[in-house]
């Protein structure tokens, strides 16, 4: 049996106009230009599709741009040349038989004839978190354990790689000629390597732009870049702890060691069983990841490094990390974060002109929450949202610090309104929520808030350098933060039982103030904070305020008599 990566239909490519079509490697580079982007079974596979395959195939076959005006002429070509799609098809060839998902002496991204001592093998439901498997059993799966999953080659494929980069961590099954296996299994394995990160990666309006916007520029022309896994000899069932040689080391990581088992059928081959044991374990992420922003501790404890990768919180928008990703540099003497190196890259690319002044740039981030000692999959976190490019380069860092402002008023709102609300419940002579329990109407807030700043970002993009547009922007928004703020807070007041009118008296210890939590002293306490967090509405209010004042003192005077 044979399924060639670079023939073979397996991408789900969706044009930028036309009909969905699944193209092979090699017309998914050809005309990338043409394709918007991929169709994937899952979201989280775009980052493994990214890494594994088709930037190591482009930074191998054609290199990477020695400097930003190399690549502004890559950018402006609107697509690979006709020399560099001569040298990807070549490079195809050469590499042919390391793409064949099936092969029986080198399958892509496996281990040919690996087995367990007793020569076991599992369903290929292992490859996918959402289906039971095991010590696995999601909530919703569609299959038992004890149900056949056929695969396609193409699909399967495609879980191979997001195995490689997001599997779940603790005890692998054994495999023979692995000298580190004790009674039939591996323990202590870390999740794939993706899973450690909060991964943040540049989208273009093309797979073109995409993979342009994700290629480290080379400066000087002595970045170590390497080999993939495919031009390195065959690994085996022997794997190492090690840190990452180089990018494309670090890109085709091999974290598990994995064999693919097809059948015939009459619909032709599928993939129904599967080996899955340990792999290479990366012992620290580089430096040169250049997916993810970085969280930095100037006092680290001891063991403990002072640069780590920032991951993604469960239930929190892109946009509400945006200060990690406008974040150029850190001071060395400072906690925080920073930005990738790729976003730093883009403000580079901005501010030498590389990029139109109104590129329309998307940030995608993906990430994974794991339960039960990394062994199963909690939360799959997924987002998108357009971000000004002018905002990544340091000489626009007023629009940078505009828009940190927008998220900084968006979350003080937000914890105005969970503080309306405990005092409410002490008005009615109940206590606060707990920390971690409940619904609160800060988080309402959040999620009514969220389509009005992906636009307020969508709008900074179009005219960056205009500032009266970006003060009316801001103007605009925070008119929308008083409005929702103040709607959720009627809600709260409409819901509050009657004895919360007449208040309850604090307990006061001694020496300080008695209080009285009523819900009235509660909304009065939400506007004061209002004022403080929005200037804009309070600073237009204050001017009507004062045109009536005028208007009526003006009326007055006309109507006194003589």
């Amino acid at each position: 049996m044979s399924f060639d990566l670079a023939s073979a239909p397996w991408l789900r490519a969706l044009p930028r106009s036309g009909e969905p079509a699944e193209l092979s490697l090699q017309e998914v580079l050809h005309s990338a230009h043409l394709i918007a982007g991929l169709s994937l079974p899952s979201p989280a596979m775009m980052p493994a599709v990214l890494r594994q395959v088709l930037l190591p195939v482009v930074v191998h076959a054609l290199g990477t741009p020695r400097s930003l005006q190399e690549w502004k002429a890559w950018f402006e070509q609107d697509g690979f040349s006709s020399e560099q799609r001569k040298k990807l098809v070549a490079y195809l060839e050469q590499h042919r038989d390391r793409f064949d998902l099936l092969s029986d002496r080198t399958p892509f991204a496996q281990v040919a004839e690996l087995e367990t001592p007793k020569g076991e093998t599992k369903s290929v439901a292992l490859l996918i978190p959402s289906m039971a498997s095991g010590n696995n059993v999601p909530v919703f799966s569609c299959l038992t354990e004890g149900e056949t999953l056929e695969l396609r080659p193409a699909d399967a494929a495609l879980w191979l790689l997001h195995a490689q980069c997001w599997d779940t961590a603790a005890i692998k099954s054994g495999a023979v000629g692995d000298d580190k296996m004790k009674s039939g299994k591996t323990t202590g394995n870390p999740t794939g390597p993706l899973g450690q990160l909060g991964v943040v990666m540049p989208l273009g309006r093309s797979l073109y732009e995409t993979i342009l916007l994700n290629l480290p520029v080379d400066y000087d022309g002595q970045a170590a870049r390497g080999v993939p896994q495919w031009a390195r000899e065959p690994a085996t069932a022997s794997w190492e702890a090690r840190p990452a040689r180089d990018l494309l080391d670090l890109w085709t990581w091999q974290s598990r060691r994995i064999r693919l088992v097809a059948t015939d059928t009459p619909d032709g081959p599928r993939v129904t069983r599967v080996v899955l044991a340990a792999g290479d374990r990366l012992t620290q992420t580089p430096s040169i990841e250049p997916h993810t922003a970085w969280r930095h501790v100037a006092k680290p404890k001891a063991g403990q490094a002072p640069r780590y990768p920032r991951r993604h919180r469960p239930g929190r928008s892109a946009w509400q990390g945006l200060n990690a990703m406008l974040t150029l540099a850190l001071p060395e003497d400072a906690d925080g974060v920073s930005t990738s190196l790729l976003l730093r890259q883009i403000g580079e690319l901005y501010a030498a002109r590389c990029l139109p002044a109104n590129f329309p740039l998307r940030v995608a981030t993906y990430g994974v929450e794991y339960g039960n000692q990394s062994a199963v999959v909690e939360h799959v976190m997924v987002d998108e949202v357009p971000l000004p490019a002018a905002a990544l380069a340091a000489d626009h860092q007023d629009l940078s610090q505009l828009l940190l402002e927008a998220v900084t008023q968006a979350d003080r709102a937000a914890f105005a309104l969970d503080r309306m609300l405990a005092d409410l419940r002490r008005a009615a002579g109940g206590e606060p929520l707990p920390r971690d329990k409940g619904n609160r109407p800060g988080e309402v807030l959040l999620h009514a808030l969220d389509p009005w700043m992906r636009r307020l970002l969508a709008g900074m993009s179009r005219q960056p350098d205009d500032i009266d547009v970006l003060e009316a922007g801001m103007s605009a928004w925070e008119e929308v933060v008083w409005r929702e703020a103040r709607r959720i807070a009627g809600e709260l007041l409409a819901a509050a039982p009657l004895t919360a009118f007449g208040g309850r008296m604090k307990k006061a210890e001694k020496g300080e103030k008695k209080d009285v939590y009523r819900s009235a002293t509660a909304d009065r306490a939400l506007t004061g904070a209002l004022y403080k967090i929005l200037p804009r509405p309070a600073e237009a209010a204050q001017e009507r305020q004062a045109e009536r004042n005028q208007t009526s003192s003006t009326s007055l005077k006309e109507e006194a008599p003589v």
